[in-house]
């Protein structure tokens, strides 16, 4: 599959202790990205994504989905803040032009504070945040500009039932429900108490502080988004009001499986790191202590620890998860 996706050899570094930032996103691509594979679909047949579409994917990273979106017939735009991926989304969408490969109909530019300039110059018919909670800035700089009636979709982790992956977070620290690059989580815990009665909801106080401060950081939007119990339907609750206070207006809710499999160990921890969710949950010698701050090397070692119940008999590591979605209009 990759070799469809990417244009050059690519070579596997050992696990290291100091992140390799070019090489983790190359391991984001290779392993890690394609367990997406049934959301994308899943949403772009929700909204028949095809020929004459033209598609904006906000926090697009490297493409992948605006590949699948692409191969439809689409006209494709991403944007993204990570300029490791967005490189790998270049070359993914349009390589030199010299390479007999097909160059689609795409564009892709860095997400920045003033946001993107595609998002001014390409008016979509089609929006897509596959990280909604790690990309609230993003939605509040693109859907005030959106033409009444542009379906967007919004997705996330599931509840921590039934994501596999949750419990190596809970394991190596705490729990996370987002799902995108260096994004911070709060545990998901029957024990917290619910918010006081007229205090803003999770989402409103994301959706707020995104609008607010475009500059606001990952970890608000992922605090504002600290998970009350494993409840399905509070989870789906939180992207639809998400939606709605970005002044969109919910019509479809669903549910996808995405298992996550790897063909060993080794695999599976480059994956799971790729995701820059461990940096700083693992390898702190003491608490409030930062993945830079402690012991790298702790990283993978604890997080192949935790990964121990998920491994078979044949060495290849499986878990379930689900992604939720929520489909709105502007």
């Amino acid at each position: 599959m990759t070799s469809t996706l990417l244009h050059e050899p690519l070579v596997h570094a050992p696990l290291v202790h100091e992140p390799d930032l070019a090489q983790r996103a190359r391991d984001w691509v290779e392993i890690q990205e394609r367990m997406l594979v049934p959301l994308y679909e899943a949403v772009y047949d929700q909204l028949r994504v095809g020929g004459g579409t033209r598609l904006l994917g906000l926090g697009c990273g490297s493409g992948l989905a605006l590949l699948l979106a692409a191969a439809r017939g689409a006209s494709v735009t991403g944007t993204d803040s990570d300029v490791r991926r967005l490189a790998l989304a270049q070359e993914r969408l349009l390589p030199p032009s010299v390479d007999p490969v097909r160059r689609w109909d795409a564009r892709v530019a860095p997400y920045t504070s003033g946001g993107s300039p595609l998002v001014e110059s390409a008016p979509p018919d089609v929006v897509t945040a596959f990280d909604a909670p790690g990309h609230a800035a993003e939605l509040a700089h693109a859907t005030p500009s959106l033409a009444p009636g542009t379906p967007v979709a919004l997705a996330s982790w599931g509840p921590p039932n039934r994501c596999g992956a949750s419990s190596l977070l809970h394991t190596t620290t705490r729990c996370h429900t987002g799902y995108g690059e260096a994004e911070r989580v709060a545990a998901a815990d029957p024990a917290n108490p619910a918010e006081p009665t007229g205090a803003p909801t999770a989402a409103e106080a994301a959706a707020e502080a995104a609008r607010s401060d475009p500059k606001a950081t990952v970890e608000r939007h992922g605090d504002a988004y600290a998970g009350s119990g494993p409840s399905e339907a509070t989870n789906r609750q939180r992207l639809t009001e998400l939606a709605r206070h970005f002044g969109l207006q919910p019509f479809h809710v669903g549910s996808v499986a995405c298992s996550f499999g790897y063909a060993s160990l080794d695999s599976a921890v480059r994956g799971l790191l790729s995701t820059g969710l461990f940096d700083d949950r693992v390898g702190g010698e003491a608490e409030g202590d930062s993945f830079e701050e402690g012991d790298r090397s702790r990283a993978p070692r604890e997080l192949a620890r935790a990964l121990s119940p998920h491994r078979q008999n044949d060495g290849t590591v499986w878990m379930p998860h689900l992604f939720q979605y929520v489909l709105a209009r502007a």
